[in-house]
């Protein structure tokens, strides 16, 4: 029934970790005030200075009290209802701009305590909050559907809330007693415990290796800096090595992690039983009630869809020229092609990519970038990595580390579509329902990509620059669709073992995924045994179970929605597709995902909606079959 303290909608990363980029590790971050501030955030947007954020933050716990005051009174009628629904949104919007301010602050600086002290203030609030409101959906449930519909019928101001009371009566079964729900709002206390005991141990404790290249420089290998440095190794020994140092690591410490992941699993097994759920798939689902078919039909039909990615793994094996290719290989770049660009350009390229989805929309990127809602440049303690968050009734706030690498331009035009799915969500529905879920929220992010490399191989002068742009696409869909549906193969798995009471072992763990990856890619790929334990080094399984496969089914809906507009036959037709898409992003969380997304055209229970990626995929390793010919 209520939004939660908000969370960052991370951009995607192949290792769920932000990667320095070569031109971040060799540059030293520059201070903020040499930064024009074009280029800077203006977080004066939410708040003028910290005593107007001070004074909210105490008016903030002033609503949460008043929220708890409406305890055992929501059965006096409908206009007690609605009372306390509109101060429970009048507390989220509050809550966005209160935890915000001092979040967006921290991220732009991370050694500073004072601000980090402050955020830590927001938390402990959202704690009491949750605590002290997990009597209403109990309270409502006990009132009864036909009493509550009866009080929509003669309100209209209370008939907003139809959707989410309908939702709510529809987990019932889920929904515990007041003491119970009390109980479960005060585990969330230490339910994050395996989660930041595996971020501690990977990014604190773990003694990640230096190792010596073959050019003589030395580098240290850690999950931030893995992946991106095996993009730019040519020699192969040199990647080898870089993948047996880290993955050496992971090994080296796997019966700890398997005993995180057995709490992360015995987590979610308790929840489940204690919310009366068949598994925990079934719960993670039901909120926003997503079918397992799904699930299971992403997973089958990515694995059987392997085809067109084996394809690609076997034209790399022949362009690197080596006699046996491993999947480190398949990060090393097929020609050389070092361009940089420089933001503005990037920026321009990316509002002429959004053209096909009208001029408004390109309008609203170019006001996005204009108005400083881009924090663009890496500065002295900043966050790595990028994301998108959105402030209701202000604006939404990009973070970039930018250093104009194909990367850099394809996340800034992932994270415009996240912007503007937010702004147009915003823009057309109430707080309550401006929300979207993780389900459909990376579609506006990859559409806009697909759209930004059809902008630039339209741009492209030479062929190592067409070469490199689709390469990168390829391994966005590699990284996006294929191996996010091999996750959520792995997590099907593996939490079956915890339900039926199985033991978790760091050998069990490491043979399920073992299993998979050489069933995945067949003999496409020459198989490792280190690629055992990769199970370890992915942080989403720790963090957020059962969360990866939305990336996949996402970016399906996104390849559907973009083969529509290519494939329209004329501009009225196109027109509509458009549209349709554009009333999806407006809709925000106003009803269940999966009817939003038919609305869109797009029906994630078939087959073929998902085989869009499959097509998608031939037809780019054909594409670049050629260009690597004529080179």
């Amino acid at each position: 029934m209520h939004r939660p303290l908000p969370a960052h909608l991370s951009r995607l990363r192949f290792d769920a970790a932000p990667p320095e980029s070569t031109s971040a590790a060799e540059q030293a971050a520059v201070s903020r005030d040499r930064i024009d501030p074009r280029y800077r955030w203006r977080l004066d947007d939410i708040y003028r200075d910290w005593d107007s954020w001070e004074a909210d933050r105490s008016r903030l716990a002033e609503l949460i009290d008043a929220l708890a005051a409406f305890e055992g009174t929501l059965a006096r009628g409908g206009d007690r209802l609605l009372a306390c629904l509109r101060l429970s949104d009048e507390t989220g919007m509050l809550f966005e701009r209160v935890w915000y301010f001092p979040s967006l602050a921290f991220d732009l600086d991370q050694r500073d305590n004072e601000i980090n002290a402050r955020r830590q203030r927001v938390e402990e609030l959202a704690a009491r909050h949750a605590a002290a409101t997990a009597f209403i959906n109990p309270e409502i449930l006990a009132l009864g559907r036909d009493t509550v519909f009866a009080w929509l019928a003669g309100n209209d101001e209370l008939a907003l809330y139809r959707f989410q009371l309908d939702e709510l009566f529809r987990q019932a079964e889920h929904v515990l007693d007041a003491g119970s729900e009390h109980l479960l709002a005060l585990s969330s206390r230490f339910s994050m415990t395996p989660s930041e005991t595996y971020s501690m141990l990977t990014t604190a404790d773990a003694r990640f290796p230096e190792v010596t290249l073959s050019d003589g420089s030395a580098r240290r290998i850690t999950p931030g800096s893995y992946s991106s440095l095996l993009r730019t190794l040519r020699v192969q020994a040199d990647r080898e090595k870089v993948f047996r140092a880290h993955f050496d690591t992971y090994r080296g410490l796997a019966n700890t992690y398997a005993s995180i992941y057995n709490g992360v699993l015995q987590r979610g097994w308790f929840f489940t039983r204690a919310r009366n759920y068949e598994n925990v798939l079934a719960r993670k689902l039901d909120a926003d009630a997503i079918p397992a078919a799904v699930v299971e039909t992403l997973v089958d039909t990515a694995r059987r869809g392997m085809e067109p990615l084996r394809r690609y793994h076997r034209l790399r094996r022949r362009a690197l020229g080596v006699e046996r290719y491993y999947l480190y290989d398949g990060f090393a770049p097929l020609v050389e092609h070092d361009r940089r660009y420089e933001y503005d350009e990037a920026a321009d390229s990316v509002a002429a990519a959004v053209r096909p989805l009208g001029d408004d929309y390109r309008a609203r990127a170019e006001h996005a970038f204009r108005e400083r809602w881009v924090d663009v440049y890496e500065t002295d303690g900043k966050r790595s990595g990028g994301y998108m968050a959105s402030v209701y009734g202000v604006h939404p706030y990009i973070l970039m580390n930018y250093h104009g690498t194909l990367d850099d331009v394809f996340t800034l035009a992932h994270e415009i579509g996240h912007a503007l799915h937010s702004l147009l969500s915003n823009e057309a529905q109430p707080f309550t329902y401006a929300g979207y879920t993780i389900f459909i929220a990376e579609v506006a992010s990859t559409l806009n990509e697909a759209l930004l490399l059809d902008e630039l191989l339209a741009r492209a002068e030479s062929g190592p620059e067409r070469v490199s742009l689709l390469q990168h696409a390829l391994d966005t869909i590699a990284g996006t669709f294929y191996t996010q549906s091999l996750f959520a193969n792995y997590e099907l798995k593996a939490h079956e073992l915890a339900e039926a009471g199985e033991p978790i072992t760091a050998d069990t763990l490491s043979r399920i995924y073992y299993d998979l990856l050489t069933d995945w890619y067949a003999d496409s790929v020459d198989h490792d045994d280190l690629y055992r334990v990769t199970w370890a080094r992915i942080p989403h399984f720790f963090h957020s179970p059962y969360y990866v496969y939305q990336y996949a089914t996402s970016f399906a809906a996104s390849a559907a929605i973009f083969g529509a507009i290519r494939s329209a036959r004329d501009e009225t037709e196109r027109g509509r597709v458009v549209e349709r898409y554009l009333t999806l992003l407006r809709s925000g969380g106003s009803d269940q995902p999966m009817k939003l997304l038919n609305r869109a055209g797009v029906d994630l229970s078939e087959r073929r909606s998902l085989d869009a990626v499959v097509a998608r995929t031939d037809e780019l390793v054909d594409r670049l079959e050629r260009e690597l010919a004529e080179l």
